[in-house]
């Protein structure tokens, strides 16, 4: 796995909301992509979560690998629609 690059920027989202979407450049088993994270603050506690959506599995085992390199702890995901959500903390 090597990371090549990413960044991140704010944004505006649904109801003025501020959120920050972070970008990540990475080549996993031979295959190059950009992963994006959006972090928003949700819920009554207003805490911090990150949402990706990925559509093919192959995808979503890459990038749980990543984000589980990246930050030693195992993100969360589940199937809405057909896309594969990842929760991030």
């Amino acid at each position: 796995m090597d990371v090549l690059g990413g960044g991140a920027q704010f944004d505006e989202g649904r109801g003025g909301r501020t959120l920050l979407r972070i970008t990540i450049t990475a080549e996993i088993d031979g295959v190059r992509r950009d992963y994006t994270i959006t972090f928003g603050r949700y819920g009554k506690d207003n805490a911090a979560v990150g949402r990706a959506y990925i559509r093919e599995e192959g995808d979503a085992e890459r990038f749980f690998a990543l984000i589980k390199a990246l930050t030693g702890e195992e993100p969360r995901g589940y199937r809405v629609d057909g896309r594969i959500i990842i929760k991030c903390g």
